[in-house]
């Protein structure tokens, strides 16, 4: 029993420092919270049953937020917490509604995978060059394989005349001769070093 004891005791004095003594109460309300990035800050009124006379900010992350589901928290919502004091401030431990209830949670949510993304403006169909779908969307047949950049059927992007001459003139000096070089010789393979 004096081993089981010592260990035990052992565990409880390298668990004490950081949980038991550091550890604070507060209640008070959400200040703000991002949920698409999953943290805020809440303004605690109360510590440890002291009413403050200013509101103190304490930061919370999401996976500390005592609830079902998605976990967020509505701006001005009412909380009660456990929080430790941080190198970078006060940091929340454990959030819950008030009595130690679930916390309500915002109704905002982030856009996901099922919200469609807007396409940037480079975004073309590989089959007809269109902006406005896929090539797996496309409406034609086949088409044959066109240079992204000018469209021509005649050379694909990576030899393209017009790419290269608008690259050597953005430029300068010895790059912008390769750089002509390389639309001439367009079939020809890269040179190694």
């Amino acid at each position: 029993m004096a081993e089981g004891g010592c260990t035990k005791t052992e565990e409880e004095e390298g668990q004490a420092p950081e949980e038991d003594p550091q550890s604070y109460h507060g209640v008070g309300v959400c200040k703000w919270f991002n949920v698409r990035m999953g943290f805020g800050f809440l303004s605690m009124t109360t510590r440890d049953g002291v009413p403050l006379e200013t509101p103190v900010d304490v930061f919370v992350h999401q996976s500390k937020l005592h609830m079902e589901g998605f976990r967020s928290l509505k701006e001005g919502e009412a909380v009660e917490f456990t929080f430790k004091k941080s190198s970078k401030g006060l940091e929340s431990l454990r959030v819950t509604g008030p009595a130690g209830a679930h916390c309500v949670g915002s109704d905002r949510r982030p856009k996901g995978k099922s919200v469609q993304k807007r396409r940037a403006k480079g975004d073309r169909c590989y089959n007809c060059g269109g902006l406005d779908h896929h090539a797996k969307e496309c409406k034609l047949p086949p088409q044959p394989k066109r240079c992204h950049f000018c469209q021509s059927v005649a050379h694909m992007i990576a030899n393209c005349p017009a790419k290269a001459q608008q690259s050597s003139q953005g430029s300068q000096g010895s790059s912008a001769g390769l750089t002509g070089e390389k639309a001439e010789h367009s079939h020809s393979p890269p040179p190694t070093d």
